[in-house]
């Protein structure tokens, strides 16, 4: 059987316009809108922070001592900060992780607070505190790793003024106590004083009224006697 060649290559063609695999539509743009089948609402977050004015925040690298393994282990990177309540004063120190925002330390800054740099670092300091970060009061102690000297160097000059300031606050809230104390004694002794007048002269109108009435009984005996 003999072949065509003139139609060849058209038959070809044709065949391979009827093999070809039909074009995606899946990028055409049919205006449909879909609504979603849940409605999310936004969701206030809160951080405990909001009653806080921040006065310091730097970042840091967190390590705390472990004692069992007698070895620093790093708590995480993030920014640490110096919180001051707004209503009471105190001043806690707060540092949380920069991307899980998991808190790595967390406790007030005490009159008895002190911050030392750490040996042979003088971009560290290391301190104790009475931390609540995992949720239970423990003791522990830290040490803070900044990226530079002179932020290491703020942060110990701000604990330390916080901590002074606070001592000072302390002293003078006991000063007061004290003085109230004082007050309510003073008084206390005033009122008990006035009492005791009060109760002796009552006595003394007493006296006097049976020493009177002792008189009067005399002369009537003697009248009636004679």
């Amino acid at each position: 059987m003999a072949i065509d060649d003139k139609a060849g290559p058209e038959r070809h063609c044709r065949e391979d316009d009827d093999n070809a695999p039909a074009a995606a539509v899946d990028d055409e743009d049919t205006g449909a809108q879909v609504a979603p089948i849940v409605k999310l609402e936004e969701v206030a977050v809160t951080t405990g922070e909001e009653d806080e004015d921040p006065i310091l925040d730097l970042k840091a690298k967190l390590y705390r001592f472990d004692k069992e393994g007698n070895q620093w282990k790093e708590r995480g990177v993030g920014n640490v900060k110096l919180l001051k309540h707004k209503v009471n004063g105190k001043v806690r120190l707060v540092m949380r992780q920069s991307k899980t925002l998991k808190i790595c330390a967390n406790h007030v800054v005490i009159p008895t607070m002190t911050v030392q740099e750490h040996s042979g670092n003088d971009k560290s300091c290391v301190w104790h505190a009475a931390d609540f970060a995992d949720g239970n009061l423990k003791e522990e102690m830290f040490c803070i790793r900044f990226a530079s000297v002179e932020n290491c160097k703020t942060f110990m000059e701000t604990v330390q003024e916080v901590a002074e300031s606070q001592g000072k606050k302390e002293e003078s809230k006991d000063a007061t106590v004290t003085a109230d104390l004082l007050n309510k004694l003073s008084v206390g002794e005033s009122k008990s004083d006035g009492k005791e007048d009060t109760v002796v002269a009552s006595n003394t109108k007493e006296a006097v009224k049976d020493e009177a009435k002792t008189e009067e009984d005399k002369k009537d005996e003697a009248a009636s006697k004679a």
